[in-house]
């Protein structure tokens, strides 16, 4: 049991042990938190909250919401998942949303994994509406033992076509990401449903699934039509790549990662390094360079906080 906490452990590690009968606990899992932005939003809870536990664990690889939050719901690596639910479980290129089953696989990980009965509720909150009936509704649930909430928060600050659009828009750098992080959440409804209940006695657990980091020195890759899109990893066949700006998985089982072909190599970008195919090179270049991306192999993306509060 020396091994790190990860994704796919991290309920069973962190959450379930911290569950009491008597205690209602929430669980706030902020897509895409940084530890550093983490630590802009700490204060703001520390007026009405005090911190019990302050710890991290690694998200897996890839750094990615399909890839990371399906391994913390279900409490297995992706492969364990595709071949336990292959209902559920979507590969890059599958049609559809590749989260739709969070609350499935909370549920299961609850039954193998608990051995009395919990009683849990799991809400996603994507939109500005969601966010107003989390913040009206957030008393139904105390009688709980444990209520998941995942906020999308990146998705909530503007209405740009991609998450990357809203941070280029809003934060060049770090210093302007962790400001606006702190401003977001002192205005949002989240923090009002907190609010709300600090006045029980009640535990929260405040999270992430992965990081981010900004990007700005391209590799050159080379793959065919059916090359996944991201720019910090890549799935595909005949994939040719810079070996030395890469942590690359030839048998993606080794990475316990599924393996939508029976070539498929998993390639993840290294420091500050993104994906540039060689037609448009210059163009995406100066698209992409500067822009906060995640799905690769760094500190930022990767050491996640996990931290344990209670109502004061």
């Amino acid at each position: 049991d020396e091994a790190p906490v990860m994704s796919h452990n991290l309920m069973r590690k962190k959450v379930f042990p911290e569950l009491q009968d008597d205690v209602p606990t929430f669980m706030v899992l902020l897509d895409n938190l940084r530890y550093d932005q983490w630590k802009t939003i700490e204060p703001i809870l520390k007026d009405l909250y005090r911190i019990e536990k302050e710890d991290f664990f690694f998200s897996i690889l890839p750094t990615a919401t399909q890839y990371s939050r399906n391994a913390i719901f279900a409490g297995m690596l992706p492969a364990g998942i595709e071949r336990t639910f292959p209902q559920q479980w979507k590969n890059d290129n599958d049609e559809g949303g590749k989260n739709l089953y969070e609350d499935f696989f909370l549920q299961e990980q609850i039954k193998r994994k608990m051995r009395k009965p919990v009683k849990a509720d799991y809400i996603k909150v994507t939109n500005v509406a969601g966010a107003k009936t989390l913040q009206d509704n957030i008393q139904n649930y105390l009688k709980n033992d444990l209520t998941v909430i995942v906020y999308n928060f990146i998705d909530m600050l503007s209405h740009a076509r991609t998450e990357m659009e809203v941070l280029k828009e809003l934060a060049g750098d770090e210093k302007a990401y962790r400001s606006l992080t702190k401003s977001w959440f002192l205005n949002s409804p989240l923090w009002t449903a907190l609010q709300k209940i600090a006045d029980k006695d009640v535990q929260l657990i405040v999270t992430t699934d992965h990081g981010t980091i900004r990007v700005n020195t391209p590799s050159r890759v080379v793959g065919d039509r059916e090359t996944t899109t991201n720019l910090r990893y890549k799935v595909g066949r005949n994939l040719q790549y810079e070996r030395r700006d890469v942590l690359d998985f030839r048998d993606p089982i080794k990475a316990g990662l599924p393996r939508p072909n029976v070539s498929s190599t998993f390639i993840f970008a290294k420091e500050d390094k993104f994906f540039l195919y060689p037609n448009n090179y210059n163009y995406y270049h100066n698209y992409y360079k500067n822009t906060f991306q995640h799905g690769g192999i760094s500190l930022e993306e990767m050491i996640c906080p996990v931290v344990k509060l209670r109502s004061r």
